[in-house]
């Protein structure tokens, strides 16, 4: 053993630990590491370092934006998109499994788990419609392009790329699958690199692709899987500007929360909904409108806040511990857990309940069952029991005798009831039925518990009732003792013969019970009759020995010491000086008269036993109050704090000397010996909390009276008097002249000249000295020296030692904004949750319950939950409607042209609308219509929609059906202007014929109708046309070219419309005159919103169609004007003009 050579240490290689020995440790050629001491040796080398060092960083300088992320974020929303069959579940799943070790059987909503110490992921797989593309590229962080390599790129890629451009365009990775496909290397590696480029050509240059080879388990490799996690966990997100300005919720619980009786009346009544999720973008308003996509707006009636149901790990640890890493996925049935606004739900699938049995299945009841054991199988039988248990009971009879008639229940319920009825109508008042509370034991059980109100006469306590009339009763002892209502002994309880020895152990432990609370003054005095008419007389029990039903033998102690032995039950009734006895079949003894005896032999036994043991049972009883009391106290720890602010019946002195008796309790004692006479006594309601908080909080300090002697001295009071308001401000005028000026600083109190407003006296205040002019330079030479010392060292101790920075604007901004987002969150920092929620609103990173009123019944019935529910808020602006100009340009890839008025379905914001645009450009002084969009350029469209911010991204598409194989992305464009009015104008040529000339004025006629129109357009510029359009030749004016009108018009009377212009030279009779205006153009206010969510088949949603599409379908063609054909002109000789 000796011998064997020892493991030689081996040190770390990697690490914190070899890291910050690696510090230590000098490097070789440091020295020709130092810029300053080494020059570069090429020149053109050095000059494309610098050229890629300012590259850098200009790439670096944006426009810096708020990033209002809480300091704890909410989770990374990870989209997963692509076309069907590339691989979404697959993926989801191996992330799922790697981050929580859980295996996810289906993927329905948002899953939401924690990755990280300080980051947590919530992943939505994208179903293939384009209504669930747009919210996706809407609210998704990340999103994971899905691309199968074995077919290539597909058309719903670049929809959503296209989709994504415009709303923000989100971080995207692209993933490859399906690589186990190829075959061959080297086919693999040309498709790898093939499908890269064109990647990059869609997103930019450098964008990141991974390739998942193949699947093993249903499952993605699990190196890849973690080699994909890593980039997940490590990207970082700059803050878009939509989502900066808006908050937004990604639902991932619903609720419907309607009343059952308004459904059962109207099936289609609106429903009442409730929404969880995290709040994300910014502070939610609990009375702000939302908008959800595909459902239309609402208005939030209540917004609460929840526990986190996926929270952070609370530790701070290296790495992520086990039990941290938690998955909340409610809409998958994942984990079994809801949080609710007062409570929390926890799901366990398969308790207590069978499977559900479907059509070709066995009947086998052993199939029914989760694998439960017996008494679970028993359980779950009760659920299919045909009739409850009160029918069970009403049904049931019961035969007294042989021969006789069988009772049923409900006769005895009908006598009851009758018989109820009748002492109600004799005696007012005589007994009240207690109110009925239902609860559950630990064994399952349901009790009905008796309560009684205040007001009630009399109270339980122990096994016997008492009086409330004779004296006052302490509430909380006996509700101690009240006993609880057997539900099933109430009903039909029939008795049981117990032997005599159980019956006496029973009867010596009731007397043991009632004796601790004996007291003598609760028996009436000799003479005294107690008031049997305000007396409730109710029997409690706990099982049917104690109950009884008339064959239970009671025993009972009178006043006089007898103990007499009766059969029936126990009701304790205070009637003329003695205790009764009476059986609940007969009902209360109103007179009081005498009890029914029991037989002969059984009452002399019983007569023998008592004088027996009267001696004795008397004996031991004497004097019982007082030593239970000394017991009690004796052996019960003092608890300090509650005897000297809790109990207000405590004397110091008591206390010090460890007497925990107070003497109200002397008092007690003293009046339990002078009152020998009562019996039973029941202690008062205890107030003393009451008192405790209707008391004073004050508090008294411990001073020493010696101290005190010298402030009864004058002059010591003397000393302060100047410092209260009966004091004088200048006692002494020497005080008020300051001779050095040193003894001034800047924390003295200077008091200025000020007058009295009610008495008018002016007070002039002490001359404060001025520092010395040379004090006051050497503190501005100081004040100089301090701030120069402060910019070099914020110039020039820099870590990296290169000088002040160019960027130095830039970081100021950040800073600046840095600052103001920690002074906000500062002034809101000591506010509680609720209290700043009023204020600022709901932080984003919250998990928020949200309340909404009026949803249409569809949402709830046909609700799926692979699609989407985003709750997204509206500014104030955002709710208004107008019309919207926006710059547009037809995509490339769409293959018609777009024409005015034609119905679009635009996504701007959250909504997702469809309205009828009118196209236009823009000339300089006005907007004029175009009918077709141009190619391959920007054009304006002005239509009738919520209005939105400028800059704000669309898309625009003509439908949202997947049945088509076309390119669907019709357009994309930016908002311009939010005016909510609009002018677009378009030509109006008009034109007229000359029917009499003269030297320079004509009549023209055939261009307008009435003298109205006349004079709207005099002034207007007319011209004439004749020969070949736009030749402007001054020499060949005689052959009819165009000649400028003046603007004069006179209206003639008859005929209508016809008027006389005036021309700079005569026209002919073959010139006709043609008027250019422009005619204003409105947009149809129309706005049809896309309500996806509230159908079934959430792409068969259809809008307006286009006047294509209705032709289509009813086979028609385009009209054709003649007016519009072009036709062959025949050539003819220009009429000459005479000169």
């Amino acid at each position: 053993m000796d011998d064997k050579e020892k493991r030689a240490h081996r040190p770390r290689q990697a690490g914190s630990k070899a890291e910050k020995k690696m510090e230590k440790i000098p490097k070789k050629h440091e020295e020709k590491n130092n810029p300053k001491a080494f020059t570069f040796q090429s020149i053109g080398r050095a000059e494309k370092t610098a050229r890629r060092n300012m590259d850098r960083g200009e790439k670096k300088l944006h426009v810096p934006r708020v990033d209002r992320t809480p300091l704890e974020p909410p989770p990374v929303v990870v989209a997963v998109v692509g076309p069907p069959g590339s691989g979404k579940t697959t993926l989801i799943k191996s992330l799922v499994k790697k981050y929580t070790k859980h295996n996810l059987q289906e993927v329905k909503g948002p899953i939401t788990v924690v990755s990280g110490k300080k980051r947590r992921l919530t992943f939505i797989e994208c179903a293939n419609d384009l209504n669930c593309m747009i919210d996706i590229a809407k609210i998704a962080d990340l999103v994971l392009l899905m691309i199968d390599a074995s077919f290539g790129f597909e058309m719903e890629t670049f929809e959503f790329l296209n989709i994504a451009q415009v709303h923000g365009f989100p971080k995207i990775m692209g993933v490859l699958t399906h690589l186990d496909k190829f075959r061959n290397n080297k086919t693999l590696r040309m498709t790898k690199k093939r499908l890269k480029h064109r990647f990059w050509t869609e997103i930019y240059q450098g964008a990141k692709l991974f390739y998942l080879s193949g699947v093993i388990n249903n499952k993605y490799p699990t190196m890849e899987v973690q080699n994909l996690s890593r980039f997940i966990s490590v990207m970082r997100f700059r803050p878009l500007v939509w989502r900066n300005t808006h908050p937004y919720l990604v639902a991932d619980r619903i609720e419907d929360l309607t009343d059952p009786e308004l459904m059962h009346n109207n099936p289609k009544c609106d429903r009442t909904v409730t929404l969880y999720g995290f709040l994300r973008g910014t502070n939610l308003k609990s009375s702000a409108r939302v908008h959800i996509p595909g459902a239309g707006d609402q208005y939030l009636e209540d917004v609460s806040i929840l526990p986190d149901p996926c929270p952070l790990p609370e530790k701070e640890r290296k790495r992520l511990d086990e039990k941290s890493k938690l998955i909340y996925a409610p809409m998958s049935d994942v984990g079994g857990v809801m949080y609710d606004k007062d409570a929390v739900y926890i799901n366990v699938p398969g308790s207590f309940m069978k499977k559900p049995v479907t059509e070709g299945e066995g009947d086998d009841a052993e199939d029914q069952y989760y694998g439960q054991g017996q008494g679970e199988k028993m359980v779950i039988d009760l659920q299919d029991a045909p009739s409850t248990l009160a029918s069970q009971l009403e049904a049931s009879e019961l035969r007294i005798f042989r021969d006789s008639a069988p009772l049923w229940a409900t006769d005895v319920t009908e006598t009851e009831d009758r018989e109820d009825d009748n002492e109600r109508s004799e005696v007012k008042d005589k007994s009240r039925r207690p109110s009925e509370s239902i609860e559950t034991d630990e064994t399952g059980r349901k009790r009905r518990r008796a309560i009684f109100g205040d007001e009630d006469d009399d109270r339980i306590v122990g096994d016997e009732m008492v009086d409330d009339d004779e004296e006052d009763e302490d509430e909380e002892d006996a509700d101690e003792e009240e006993e609880d209502v057997d539900s099933d002994d109430d009903l039909d309880s029939e008795g049981e013969e117990v032997n005599e020895e159980e019956r006496n152990e029973e009867d010596e432990g009731d007397r043991r019970k009632a004796m601790n609370k004996f007291d003598s003054r609760n028996l009436p005095k000799k003479g005294e009759k107690g008031d049997n008419t305000k007396s409730e007389n109710i029997s409690f029990a706990e099982s049917d020995s104690e109950m009884g039903d008339g064959d239970e033998v009671v025993d009972v102690v009178n006043i006089n010491g007898r103990s007499r032995r009766k059969r029936g039950n126990v009701s304790l009734q205070e009637d003329e000086g003695r205790l009764n006895i009476e059986d609940d079949d007969e009902g209360f003894d109103e007179e009081g008269g005498e009890e029914e005896e029991l037989d002969e032999e059984e009452s002399q036994v019983d007569h023998d036993e008592d004088n027996t043991n009267l001696d004795g049972a008397l004996r031991w009883k004497l004097d019982i109050a007082s030593k239970a009391r000394d017991i009690f106290f004796s052996g019960r720890r003092t608890n300090l704090m509650q005897e000297i602010y809790e109990r207000r019946d405590r004397y110091p002195e008591d206390i010090a000397r460890g007497n925990i008796k107070n003497r109200e309790t002397d008092s007690q004692e003293t009046e339990d010996e002078e009152d020998e006479e009562n019996f039973f006594r029941v202690k008062r309601k205890d107030t003393r909390e009451l008192d405790a908080l209707k008391a004073l909080d004050t508090c008294k300090f411990n001073v020493d009276a010696n101290e005190l002697i010298e402030w009864e001295e004058e002059k010591t009071l003397e000393l302060i008097r100047n410092k209260f308001i009966t004091g004088s401000l200048y006692p002494n005028s020497a005080e008020a002249n300051i001779e050095d000026a040193d003894n001034v600083t800047e924390d003295d109190e200077v008091i200025g000249d000020f007058e009295d407003l009610e008495t008018g006296e002016e007070v002039k205040g002490p001359a404060i000295l001025e520092k010395s002019a040379l004090d006051e330079d050497r503190d501005k030479v100081a004040r100089k020296k301090e701030e120069l010392k402060r910019r070099f060292d914020a110039e020039y101790d820099d870590k990296d030692d290169v000088g002040p920075k160019e960027d130095g604007f830039y970081e100021e901004q950040k800073e600046e904004i840095e600052r103001q987002l920690q002074v906000n969150r500062d002034e809101f920092a000591d506010y509680e949750p609720q209290t700043r929620a009023l204020i600022e609103g709901f932080r984003p990173g919250t998990y928020v319950r949200i309340l909404i009123k009026n949803m249409p019944c569809e949402f709830v019935q046909n609700f799926d939950p692979t699609y989407p529910v985003i709750v997204g808020g509206l500014l104030t602006a955002e709710e208004q409607f107008g019309f919207v100009q926006v710059r547009i340009k037809r995509h490339r890839w769409h293959r018609r042209i777009l024409k005015t008025n034609d119905p679009l379905i635009f996504s701007v914001g959250w909504r997702r609308f469809q309205s009828v645009p009118i196209y236009s450009l823009n000339d300089g002084s006005r907007n004029r219509m175009l009918k077709y969009t141009p190619e391959h350029m920007h054009c304006l469209a002005t239509f009738y929609g919520p209005v939105h911010t400028p800059n704000t991204g669309f898309c625009a598409v003509q439908s949202i059906s997947d049945s088509t194989s076309v390119f669907r992305i019709s357009a994309t464009g930016v908002v311009l202007d939010i005016d909510h009015s609009t002018e677009v104008v378009k030509k109006l040529k008009l034109t007229g014929i000359p029917y009499k000339i003269f030297k320079n004025t004509a009549f023209i006629k055939d261009m307008f109708n009435s003298a109205l129109e006349v004079a709207r357009f005099e002034g207007a510029n007319i011209r004439t046309v004749s020969g070949i359009r736009g030749q402007r030749n001054y020499l060949a004016s005689n052959f009819g070219v165009p000649s400028q009108a003046c603007c004069f018009y006179i209206q003639l009377q008859k005929p209508e419309g016809h008027f006389r212009a005036t021309f700079e030279d005569k026209i002919l009779m073959s010139d006709i005159v043609f008027l250019r205006a422009w005619y204003p153009v409105k947009p149809r206010k129309f706005y049809n919103p896309v309500t996806s969510l509230l159908l079934s088949t959430k792409t068969a949603w259809q809008g307006m169609r286009t006047v294509g599409q209705i032709r289509r379908e009813l086979g028609q063609r385009a009209p054709q004007n003649a007016d519009s054909t072009y036709k062959v002109s025949s050539s003819h000789c220009p009429e000459t003009r005479v000169v």
